[in-house]
């Protein structure tokens, strides 16, 4: 897992009525206190999903068109960029 998921995990685990420490947690996990403190809050996504908001195609339909490419590609009939925007 990642150190910045380990760290915000360890925050949602503290029980109800602990306070958070935001700077002693991130040295613990070797993360910088403001990125942490940001996805604590929830103003900063991660990396991961701010990538998948800009994605054109989802991972399955990624996936169909790779297959659909290697099919056209068997028969010999390679498609254009033309082909694969539409």
């Amino acid at each position: 897992m990642d150190p910045i998921e380990e760290a915000l995990t360890a925050l949602k685990s503290l029980e109800l009525g602990e306070k958070v420490n935001i700077s002693q947690t991130a040295k613990k996990y070797g993360v910088e206190r403001s990125t942490l403190s940001r996805r604590w809050r929830g103003v900063q996504g991660s990396r991961a999903a701010q990538y998948e908001n800009q994605r054109l195609l989802n991972d399955r339909q990624e996936q169909e068109l790779v297959r659909y490419v290697d099919r056209l590609c068997e028969r010999g009939l390679p498609p254009t960029r033309s082909m694969l925007r539409n």
